[in-house]
């Protein structure tokens, strides 16, 4: 009981580990060839929004919208692929099916 104990105690490290990763972790995304990149957290939050002049046009602001839209979905992509990488083995040994732990609140 007390090796089962101990082999929690360290996969709970090790899951508190990969959370603080991902939390300082920036991963970034881009659409139309550059023109618009995102930058979010390894957590998905996003932290900015990089839009070069040549997207800005005036008379046609719906472009430019989907530009930003399809640049912050592609940076998630990414971050979600990290927790994958980062969670993965640890959500298994939970318990956990795909990126969730199975654990409540997590």
């Amino acid at each position: 009981m007390q090796q089962i104990m101990e082999q929690a105690q360290q996969m709970q490290q090790q899951l508190m580990s990969a959370q603080q990763q991902l939390a300082e972790a920036e991963v970034s995304g881009s659409a139309g060839g550059g023109l618009v990149s995102a930058v979010v957290s390894g957590t998905g939050e996003l932290k900015s929004v990089s839009i070069d002049p040549k997207a800005a046009d005036p008379e046609d602001t719906e472009t430019l919208s989907d530009l930003v839209v399809a640049a912050v979905r592609d940076a998630n992509r990414v971050a979600q692929e990290l927790q994958a990488e980062k969670m993965g083995p640890l959500g298994g040994a939970l318990g956990g099916q795909g990126s969730g732990l199975g654990i409540p609140g997590m």
